[in-house]
């Protein structure tokens, strides 16, 4: 954590992390004092608190976050156009064609972008500097805070092999129970296994997995003038109080389809798959998907389509404490007519009504551009003790 806000706090054990009282109670980030009682991000604060009972806690202000990190990236773009971001936090730099113009030392290139950044913003960060990106980003991860890390062809058997396989990168919790099951308890293990063996178990992440631990990873980094794909458009809630029953799951999916919808307008997308993931008060999370007739960008279908998986496999007086609804299999608006045209077997009336009703998502979406998202909503999200109106998180 850099902090140019609380200076006063840096060498005090912090984290920042999300509303206890709106039951946003993780670690979102946390500092190396912190890192060194054994708090971890993801964790609830609880645990982290039992660890270390010292824990500052701040909350997240997104508005800054957002802010410092186009800051550092426009800076990042003095030095390449190459700047590809891999979180709000953290972006890839390829400055292979601009090298020659910082004097030819790609360490000494990151020395000096992290000297402008503790100058100008009065932020420190760790780099990592090598020939891919996979090696590029778990350099930055290796030696924390304020530091440079070079891995190198000629090293990286030495300095990363060693290392818990879970430090390898898209290795999460049930990668790393699947691969212990194999006897791969570090990067070295899994960078000798068969590949064939990784893909059998693991599927195609196996492969890639094994791909990336030898250092063969050639995806390219993109330049900041290349247009983004959007694969998906999601939004989830956690809510103040656990969803019981159906009047309250009703409540929650309108919210949430509502904003997704308004999303894909304005991304001038629709989606052809509508996928939704539950997760209860004891923290088991289930995902759920299925296509729709037509894509769509309505409000109502959204609606009505994620109301019908959660019927279908979800015991409805089973507690939800957190809903996504996302929309998936994403095409531009106009590119979807042959799968528009409507059958001689679709009901009368059906393209009328969902003219009208497209007419009308438009006109809020006016509304809400021109006086605020607050300015017109459902009766029902207006006045609900379950925080939909205080909290979105886009996915």
């Amino acid at each position: 954590l850099a902090l140019p806000s609380h200076p006063e706090l840096l060498a005090q054990p912090l984290a920042v992390c999300g509303d206890p009282e709106s039951r946003h109670g993780i670690i979102l980030a946390k500092n190396e004092s912190a890192k060194a009682f054994g708090v971890k991000t993801a964790e609830t604060i609880w645990q982290a608190r039992k660890k270390c009972p010292r824990l500052v806690l701040l909350p997240a202000h997104h508005v800054q976050y957002r802010h410092y990190s186009q800051k550092v990236n426009a800076i990042y773009e003095r030095f390449t156009d190459l700047v590809e971001p891999f979180s709000i936090d953290e972006s890839w730099l390829d400055i292979t064609g601009s090298l020659h113009l910082f004097g030819g030392d790609a360490k000494a290139l990151a020395d000096e972008i992290r000297r402008v950044l503790r100058e100008e913003l009065g932020l420190t960060v760790s780099v990592g500097v090598s020939f891919n990106k996979i090696f590029a980003k778990m350099g930055s991860d290796y030696k924390k805070p304020d530091a440079t890390t070079v891995i190198s062809r000629e090293n990286f058997r030495e300095l990363l092999w060693p290392l818990p396989v879970d430090r390898m990168i898209f290795v999460g919790d049930s990668s790393k129970a699947a691969l212990e099951k194999l006897r791969v308890r570090t990067i070295g293990d899994l960078a000798r296994l068969d590949r064939e063996l990784l893909e059998k178990k693991l599927g195609k992440q196996g492969a890639a997995l094994s791909l990336y631990a030898n250092g063969l990873d050639k995806s390219p980094v993109r330049s900041v003038y290349e247009e983004r794909e959007v694969k998906s458009i999601g939004n989830s809630i956690t809510f103040k109080r656990n969803l019981t029953g159906i009047e309250d799951i009703r409540l929650g999916v309108r919210a949430i389809a509502d904003q997704v919808a308004s999303r894909l307008r304005r991304h001038r997308v629709k989606c052809a798959t509508v996928q939704v993931v539950i997760k209860d008060p004891d923290f088991r999370v289930i995902s759920r998907q299925r296509p729709l007739k037509r894509p769509t960008h309505l409000s109502r279908d959204l609606y009505e389509c994620a109301l019908a998986i959660i019927l279908d496999s979800w015991k409805i007086t089973a507690p939800i404490r957190m809903l996504s609804i996302t929309g998936a299999n994403l095409v531009g608006d106009g590119e979807d007519t042959i799968q528009e045209q409507l059958s001689l077997f679709d009901p009368p009336g059906e393209r009328e009504a969902e003219e009208r009703q497209e007419n009308l998502e438009t006109a809020l979406d006016e509304i809400r551009a021109k006086f605020g998202r607050e300015a017109v909503s459902f009766g029902s999200v207006i006045h609900n003790d379950l925080g939909i109106r205080d909290h979105k998180k886009e996915l």
